[in-house]
């Protein structure tokens, strides 16, 4: 081979050395810049040459190059993986109305996801009117409309079941989300502002978690998770996705004082709840058979200053009731239940669906300003 070639061939060879890629310079270059170096700034200024020719140091391999492309490509594969398990919601409920105690028909639109294939469908309870529409249609991916029927609901936590005689549907995968970190992948999918936008598909990210929204005067929703991903009127009741097409919660909340405010309900705080419905058709989870009002609400209307800044102060104790049966009293207040303090009757409310019928746990009250641990076991379900 001649010289010529072995040249052009040390030109063009490369190597990748710590993540920087490098042209060798041919041989007789090299030389040369050699003595140019040595001969201007003598072994001084060769040490500087030779450094302008080394690699960079080992620390520029730990940087971390992220492709803005990636995020693009992930929301296209959820969409496509969790968007036939989306469908819309359409209600009709009387409410009264204003002139010589007439009533109306009001419409209502929002959004739901299957999480079986035998036609069970998760939603809000806002969105199935609490439970009191008079007409509810569930319209699937496929053009196909159906009457459903609410099976539980509860508007402390805003969450719905709905059953549609329709087997064979494409349930969306349930996630995990008390895995879920601030900043990860979020997408939403559902009907903003109706059903002509049905199944719009908007992106964010996970921006904060456990947050806490007052959603009326006497109900505050609490766990919720934040995040930026845009969530208008209908996208209610519509999954909140991660990124590997997983459901991890539902929407449920915007703030209207502020942009990119976004709120879901975990989908853990409903996976029992599901499990028990599909299995048996219904929910019946446990009570503990009182009757209160928060330390706040009774300080106000008695116009009293309690030892306690928080708590649930019972007003009255159902007989024969799982709190009677553990010994609860009249004008004891709760503070906590198990290890979670509660500061409401629907925070207490929310903690009782974490337990099953058989369980045992912990109350910390306040009796006469002393401060006692009682336990507590659901034996059965108590009205």
């Amino acid at each position: 081979m001649d010289e010529t070639r072995i040249d052009e061939k040390l030109e063009e060879k490369v190597y990748i050395e710590q993540g920087k890629t490098y042209r060798k310079q041919s041989l007789i270059k090299l030389l040369a810049a050699v003595l140019i170096v040595a001969f201007i700034g003598g072994f001084g200024g060769y040490y500087a040459g030779y450094m302008l020719i080394e690699p960079p140091m080992a620390e520029a391999a730990q940087e971390i190059t992220i492709n803005p492309n990636d995020s693009m490509t992930a929301v296209s594969a959820v969409a496509k993986k969790a968007m036939s398990s989306v469908v819309g919601i359409t209600t009709v409920e009387t409410r009264p109305g204003g002139f010589f105690f007439s009533e109306q028909d009001i419409s209502g639109v929002g959004s739901g996801v299957i999480v079986n294939s035998d036609g069970f469908i998760l939603t809000n309870s806002h969105v199935v009117a609490d439970g009191n529409a008079k007409e509810l249609k569930v319209l699937f991916d496929d053009g196909q409309e159906l009457d459903g029927t609410v099976l539980w609901n509860d508007p402390l936590l805003d969450l719905a079941v709905v059953k549609v005689e329709r087997t064979g549907l494409k349930a969306a995968e349930l996630g995990d989300s008390d895995q879920l970190q601030v900043g990860e992948l979020a997408v939403a999918i559902g009907n903003p502002l109706g059903l002509e936008f049905e199944r719009t598909v908007t992106s964010g990210i996970i921006s904060g978690l456990n947050r806490s929204v007052k959603v009326d005067a006497n109900n505050i929703i609490e766990g919720l998770i934040q995040t930026d991903a845009s969530i208008n009127p209908g996208n209610s009741g519509g999954p909140l996705l991660n990124g590997r097409g997983e459901v991890i919660g539902i929407n449920t909340a915007k703030m209207t004082s502020a942009e990119g405010l976004g709120f879901s309900i975990p989908i853990n705080q409903v996976k029992a709840i599901i499990e028990e419905i599909i299995d048996t058709g219904s929910f019946k989870g446990v009570v503990m058979g009182i009757k209160g009002v928060s330390v706040e609400e009774y300080e106000a209307r008695l116009g009293i200053d309690l030892t306690i800044s928080e708590g649930v102060v019972i007003i009255e104790v159902v007989p024969d009731s799982n709190a009677s049966r553990a010994g609860l009293q009249n004008g004891d207040i709760i503070t906590s239940i198990g290890d979670k303090p509660v500061g409401s009757m629907s925070q207490l409310k929310r903690q009782l669906y974490t337990y099953n019928e058989g369980d045992k746990t912990q109350l910390k009250i306040l009796r006469s300003g002393e401060e006692k641990t009682i336990e507590i076991e659901f034996l059965e379900q108590v009205q």
